[in-house]
Formats: C-alpha cells, sequence, structure tokens
C-alpha cells in the first residue's frame, strides 16, 4: 500500500487549508455541501472543529511543516476563545457562524474530543495553555461521571446538570450511555496518557478498558454493543461494522499506551476484526450496519478509513494475511470510490447502487479530516506506508 503521504498532504489537508479557513469570523466555515458549495453562515460545531486541531497537530508533528502548526495554532486559538465555557469549564456544543454561542450543552462525545485535540496539539507544541486545559477538561469529566456504575453519561447542561434528551444526533437513542462516546472518551484519554501519566488518569483508563471488556464488547460475538442503561444493561442489538473495526485498533493502541490487559485486548482486537469482516464486501468495501435481517450497503467514508486501519492492526497483531488482503482492498477501494480527485476530500459515501451520495457534507458538523486524515497519519507513522 503507498500514497498516504500524497493523500494527507496533496488533497486532504489543502482542501481544508485553503478553502475551509474562514478569514472573516475566525476559525473554520461550518460547512460546504456535497456538491462543493460553500455555505459561510453555517453553523460552527465542536466535534468539527476539535478534531481539525486533532487533525493539524499530528499532520504537524509528524510531518513538520509549519502550513499545519499555524493551521493548528488557528483551530487552538478558535476553541479555546469561542467554544470554551469560562464560567463552567468544558465546550460548547454549537455556535453560529460569528461564534456566538447557540447551544450550550455539554455533550460528553464532544467533551471527549476537545481533550483529544488539546492533548496532541500539547504533544505536538509543547504549549503548556492545552496541557492545562486538558488536565481541567478530565478533571471536569470525572467530576461527572457515574460514581455508581462506572462510565460517563452522555450529556449535560452548560452548568453539568442532567439532560432529559440526552442523544448525540437524532438517529441514536436517547440511552444514559453509549458505545460510541465510551469509544472516543478511551481515545481521549489514551492521548492525554502519552503526555500527562497523572495516577489519576491511569486509574480512569483501566476503569475504561475495563468496562470495555465487562459491558461493550459481546463476549459471543466481539461485537460492539451499542446502547445502554444506565446500569449497562444493553439497549441495542444493531450492528455497526465501522464502530467495531476502528474499536479494534483503538482498543489496541489503548492497551499499548497504558500497559494494562495487553495481552487480552490484542486477542480481543483481532477477535473484534474478524466479526467486522462480515460487513467487508468483494470489492473491499465495508457495508455501514445492520439491524435484524436489514442490512444498510452504504459505504460510508469514515467507515472504509477504519477498515484500512483496523485491518493493518489485525495483521500486525496476527500474522493473518486475510487481514493484509482485507486492508490493501479496503485502500483501493477508497481509492477509486470515495476520494474525490476533482474537487478535493472525500465523497461521504457511495449509495447502494454504486452513485456518488453528494446529498451529504463535504464539510461540515460530523465530516471533516479525522478518520481520512488519521489513516493516513497512522499507516504513515505505525506502519511505515508512504
Amino acid at each position: 500500500m503507498t500514497g498516504f503521504k500524497a493523500e494527507i498532504e496533496n488533497n486532504i489537508l489543502p482542501f481544508w487549508l485553503h478553502r475551509m479557513r474562514d478569514e472573516h469570523h475566525g476559525g473554520y466555515y461550518g460547512k460546504m455541501t456535497g456538491t462543493n458549495r460553500l455555505v459561510p453562515e453555517a453553523h460552527k460545531g465542536l466535534v468539527l472543529n476539535a478534531r481539525l486541531l486533532w487533525t493539524f497537530s499530528s499532520a504537524y508533528r509528524i510531518l513538520q511543516k509549519e502550513e499545519y502548526r499555524r493551521a493548528a495554532d488557528r483551530a487552538f486559538e478558535y476553541l479555546t476563545t469561542r467554544f470554551y465555557d469560562r464560567d463552567h469549564a468544558g465546550f460548547y456544543w454549537e455556535l453560529d457562524y460569528r461564534g456566538q454561542v447557540l447551544n450550550s450543552k455539554k455533550q460528553t462525545y464532544a467533551q471527549a474530543f476537545a481533550l483529544y485535540g488539546l492533548s496532541e496539539y500539547y504533544r505536538a507544541t509543547q504549549e503548556e495553555k492545552a496541557l492545562e486545559l486538558a488536565q481541567e477538561t478530565f478533571a471536569v469529566m470525572e467530576k461527572y461521571a457515574d460514581q455508581k456504575y462506572g462510565g460517563y453519561f452522555e450529556a449535560f447542561s452548560a452548568n453539568w446538570q442532567p439532560l432529559e434528551d440526552m442523544r448525540l444526533s437524532e438517529k441514536d437513542f436517547n440511552e444514559k450511555k453509549s458505545m460510541n462516546t465510551h469509544l472516543h472518551v478511551l481515545e481521549a484519554y489514551t492521548s492525554l496518557l502519552r503526555v500527562w501519566k497523572s495516577a489519576e488518569l491511569k486509574t480512569a483508563h483501566r476503569a475504561l478498558l475495563k468496562i470495555f471488556m465487562q459491558h461493550i464488547v459481546e463476549a459471543k460475538t466481539a461485537r460492539f454493543h451499542l446502547f445502554f442503561g444506565e446500569d449497562w444493561t444493553p439497549r441495542s442489538t444493531l450492528i455497526s461494522y465501522g464502530h467495531d473495526i476502528e474499536g479494534s485498533w483503538l482498543l489496541f493502541e489503548a492497551a499499548q499506551v497504558s500497559g494494562e490487559f495487553l495481552p487480552e485486548i490484542q486477542a480481543l482486537s483481532v477477535m473484534m476484526a474478524r466479526a467486522a469482516l462480515d460487513g467487508l464486501q468483494p470489492d473491499g468495501s465495508t457495508v455501514y450496519e445492520k439491524d435484524g435481517d436489514h442490512t444498510d450497503m452504504e459505504r460510508h467514508w469514515w467507515v472504509q478509513a477504519e477498515a484500512v486501519v483496523g485491518y493493518s492492526y489485525a495483521w500486525k497483531n496476527s500474522g493473518d494475511l486475510l487481514y493484509k488482503t482485507a486492508a490493501d482492498k479496503a485502500w483501493n477501494y477508497i481509492r477509486e470510490n470515495i476520494i474525490d480527485t476533482r474537487d478535493g476530500e472525500w465523497h461521504w459515501s457511495r449509495l447502494p447502487d454504486g452513485t456518488v451520495n453528494n446529498r451529504e457534507d463535504k464539510a461540515g458538523f460530523w465530516k471533516c479530516p479525522y478518520h481520512n486524515g488519521r489513516m493516513c497519519l497512522e499507516m504513515m507513522e505505525h506502519f511505515g506506508k508512504e
């Protein structure tokens, strides 16, 4: 597999550097449609901006280009001056295009991405303010964690009071806990653990790994349960192939960094990758999800990116060439079907009939250079693939 360095440097990052910088109101624009129409007055979401901070920070750390440092600085400045809640700590969910607060809720998933971005920015730049904010964010997340059953509630008000509607998005279940939130809290804590070896963080990180092994990964199938009641009772039988393959390598990464449960999680990681193969198609793509007898055959951009990384780690951890073949085919599918070679970045998806999905964003609240940029950086940094 080759072409990862060229993809991130010549296609993914230039799109955000040159087409999405908001020179009028700061930071980055909130939306470009799937037909490549910029929407300058689109709202700006925390998830997008935190992921931009992580991506440009990681790109700068690995590739050492000053333009990436400047882009990371820009994202850091906007996150800390506009999204940060000076009164109650944490970060607001949504701003208008001018940077005024529209939705002040504290979605735990989004707090995790802010922490993720801040940790990587500190790792890349040694900017002390970033580490201090990351530590503060960790402290407030722990303060409002579930002290009875363990784990983290989905959402709070601006001043960290419980909310009735905890959903991350309209398609999610309104349950107190979810796999998705815990996966990205784990990812963020792993990132912070690389730069801050506090006893409290190590304890919280270890507890999260135990939650995944005991509650979130279903023992018989090696798949994720997706939604839970407060006491970890599963509330969904939905299968998310993208999350299964993404989680397989993020769990292994977490165990590698902490040293906790490494043999068990290395074996579990391979089992999860094998289970995710059920979503793999003959053309190398991975379908979205399965609910009962119905399979959603859409090929989302992020699922394909995670397949490349997840199957590469499964090959590394097992030696089974089945996973190398799956990773190679996933990358070939991306290059032929998902990368937008004309207008830059990646298409949201290919629809079940194979046509490009132009109805969804090219860039937006949920569409950013995190999954595809991270894929390129992971393959370069940990697999020596350029």
